[in-house]
C-alpha cells in the first residue's frame, strides 16, 4: 500500500491560522486557565504552541471536561454520533 502523504498538519493553512490583532505573546492566564468536571468548552487551538494539540478536524467543537491528566484535561466531544475522548492542553481550550 502507499502511504499517505503529510502529517497532523496537513491542509490547516486558513483553520489554524491567527487573526493578526491576537498574534505575539500568549497570555499567562489562558494557558494556566481551571476547568472542573462536567464544564462545557469549545475546541479553540492555539497554533504557536503545539504541545497538547488537538487533531485539527476537531476545530471548533464543543465538548464536556471529563477529568484532568497531568496539566491537560480529558474533553469528550461527540464526532459524528461517536463519543471521543481527546487529551487537551487548556490553552487550546475557551470556557462557554
Amino acid at each position: 500500500m502507499v502511504q499517505r502523504k503529510g502529517g497532523f498538519k496537513r491542509k490547516t493553512r486558513f483553520k489554524l491560522q491567527k487573526s493578526f490583532r491576537s498574534k505575539g505573546k500568549i497570555s499567562i492566564s489562558k494557558y494556566f486557565q481551571e476547568f472542573n468536571a462536567g464544564d462545557k468548552c469549545a475546541l479553540k487551538a492555539e497554533s504557536s504552541l503545539q504541545k497538547g494539540m488537538y487533531h485539527p478536524r476537531f476545530h471548533g467543537k464543543v465538548g464536556v471536561v471529563r477529568d484532568k491528566r497531568g496539566e491537560c484535561y480529558r474533553v469528550l466531544i461527540k464526532d459524528g454520533g461517536v463519543e471521543k475522548t481527546l487529551i487537551v492542553h487548556p490553552i487550546h481550550l475557551k470556557k462557554l
